[in-house]
C-alpha cells in the first residue's frame, strides 16, 4: 500500500498541472511540482534505510507516512504555486521512505526464493 501511494503521487499531478497553473498562477514553477518531489524522494531514500536500522522498520515507515501526509495536506491547501512546490518537496521526503522501506521490509520478512513474487507485486503498482 505504501508503494502505491508513492507511485501514484509521482504521476497523478501531470494531468492537473495546466489547471494548477491557471488557478495558482506562476506557471514558471510548474516543472518544480514534479522536480521537488523527485529530488527530495531521491535524497531521502538512503537515509530511511539507516534510520530504520536504528529505530526499527515500523516506526520509520509510520514516520514516512506521516511526513507524506503532511506534504499532501500542505499541497492540498496551497494558496499559491510556491507553497504547492514546498508541499510537494515534503511529500517527496516522505515518499522516499515509502519506496525504500517497502523494499527493505520485503528483504526482512520474505524468504529469498519468494522475494521475486513480492517484487513483482511492487513493480505492478507502477503499471
Amino acid at each position: 500500500l505504501s508503494m502505491l501511494l508513492a507511485a501514484l503521487d509521482q504521476t497523478i499531478v501531470a494531468p492537473a498541472m495546466p489547471t494548477m497553473a491557471h488557478l495558482l498562477g506562476h506557471a514558471e514553477y510548474l516543472p518544480w511540482i514534479v522536480t521537488a518531489y523527485l529530488l527530495t524522494a531521491t535524497a531521502m531514500a538512503p537515509l530511511y534505510g539507516k534510520i530504520s536500522d536504528v529505530h526499527g522498520r515500523r516506526p520509520t515507515l509510520y514516520a514516512a507516512i506521516l511526513i507524506f501526509l503532511a506534504g499532501s495536506l500542505v499541497s492540498a491547501m496551497a494558496p499559491n504555486m510556491l507553497v504547492l512546490v514546498v508541499g510537494r518537496a515534503i511529500q517527496g521526503a516522505g515518499g522516499g521512505g515509502l519506496f525504500a522501506l517497502a523494499q527493505t521490509v520485503i528483504g526482512d520478512l520474505v524468504p529469498p526464493r519468494e522475494r521475486a513474487r513480492y517484487a513483482a507485486w511492487i513493480a505492478g503498482t507502477w503499471a
